[in-house]
């Protein structure tokens, strides 16, 4: 009596596998809304907002927006988060803090037309309202992470010779880096979202869409401009779990 097994597929594959679900689910969900903008029957507003190139062009003018204000986001929120959980410099945290949530609770679209009419229209000042509109997440995270890091661990460090920077580098960000990536991942969704608002002053965006379908009161280019914004900070946001995953030391994942 012969007994056969069938080959059962790697535990990792399988957990690969079910990960790009998600983001193929999004990925339809958009060709499917881009799909009906070129079949459905269009008027001569909707033909301009709704083309393949118009799209393609917004779609990558926002992902330019959170790419840049996000990467300044962390040349800012990481030195100083750091900064501010030294002994020497943690009396200038709550006047820190105070500034950053400032930014944060003024509502966005006040926020970025008062830039613009202090300084100009354009790309630059949408960035600037975005990092001050997104700073709080990745700073505080750093801050926490790194003040939650286990005291007996830093004396351990200090204690077999290593320098304060090098007990930062090889001990207290390893630690910290689940909680930063998280705050990270935060920032990143947030400026999908808020980038919306940077065609109020001409910075391009996918915003565009919705400023248009609403003055032209055409629901489909609204409607279109409301999906993709969505799918984006899905996509986003899925990109940013599988970096928390890859970037997280193996021994705390």
């Amino acid at each position: 009596m012969t007994v056969t097994t069938e080959a059962m597929p790697e535990p990792g594959v399988g957990r690969a596998a079910g990960m790009l679900v998600p983001p193929l689910c999004y990925l339809a969900v958009a060709a499917v809304m881009v799909g009906y903008t070129q079949v459905a029957p269009l008027d001569s507003i909707e033909q301009r907002s709704l083309t393949l190139g118009f799209l393609a062009q917004r779609t990558l003018e926002h992902i330019q927006l959170v790419a840049v204000s996000t990467v300044l986001v962390l040349l800012v929120a990481l030195p100083l988060g750091i900064l501010l959980t030294r002994r020497a410099m943690r009396w200038a945290t709550p006047g820190v803090l105070a500034l950053v949530n400032l930014g944060q609770a003024t509502p966005a679209v006040g926020l970025i037309v008062l830039l613009a009419v202090i300084f100009q229209i354009g790309f630059w000042t949408a960035i600037v309202a975005l990092v001050a509109y997104s700073l709080l997440p990745t700073l505080r995270n750093t801050m926490v992470g790194l003040e939650q890091v286990d005291p007996a661990l830093v004396d351990a460090g200090r204690g077999i010779g290593m320098s304060a920077t090098g007990v930062l580098r090889h001990v207290e960000l390893p630690m910290a880096a689940p909680i930063i990536l998280s705050g990270v991942r935060t920032t990143l969704v947030l400026n999908v979202g808020t980038a919306s608002i940077a065609a109020f002053i001409g910075s391009g965006g996918l915003g565009d869409l919705i400023t248009t379908g609403v003055s032209t009161q055409r629901t489909l280019i609204l409607v279109t401009g409301c999906v993709l914004i969505a799918v984006l900070a899905l996509l986003i946001d899925w990109l940013g779990g599988v970096a928390e995953r890859l970037l997280a030391p193996k021994g705390l994942s």
